[in-house]
């Protein structure tokens, strides 16, 4: 019975946006490091995630889901904005940075937020 609490489909689904979000950080971080790094080529996770998710969960088949996994991949869009050949621009870098750590907290939240109804409904409080 608690096993059907966490095979989901919204649960699954929040999980495996928390991983890619986890992905993402370490993308940032990768691209920080090396925003002075010549013929450096910004990545991101793979843009075909997000893809995949949302096809996953209108087939709502939790094993597809759930059978995801996100990668990181160079960025097709970015270009480079001086002669080194690096992709990477620090503004928009510190940007994704925030907007990623904005969805780790509401991602974590729902996650917790699940944890929270379960933990009711075994002990009775909250």
């Amino acid at each position: 019975m608690i096993q059907a609490l966490f095979i989901q489909p919204n649960y699954v689904a929040t999980k495996k946006l928390l991983d890619a979000t986890v992905m993402r950080h370490q993308a940032i971080a990768s691209n920080l490091a090396n925003v002075e790094t010549p013929s450096y080529k910004r990545v991101d996770v793979a843009q075909t995630f997000q893809t995949e998710l949302a096809t996953a969960m209108k087939s709502e088949d939790v094993g597809r889901v759930a059978s995801l996994r996100p990668t990181i991949d160079l960025d097709p869009k970015a270009v480079a904005a001086n002669r080194d050949g690096n992709t990477v621009k620090l503004e928009h870098e510190l940007l994704a940075l925030n907007q990623n750590s904005m969805a780790h907290t509401l991602e974590t939240q729902l996650v917790s937020g699940s944890l929270l109804k379960l933990r009711l409904a075994i002990t009775g409080r909250g």
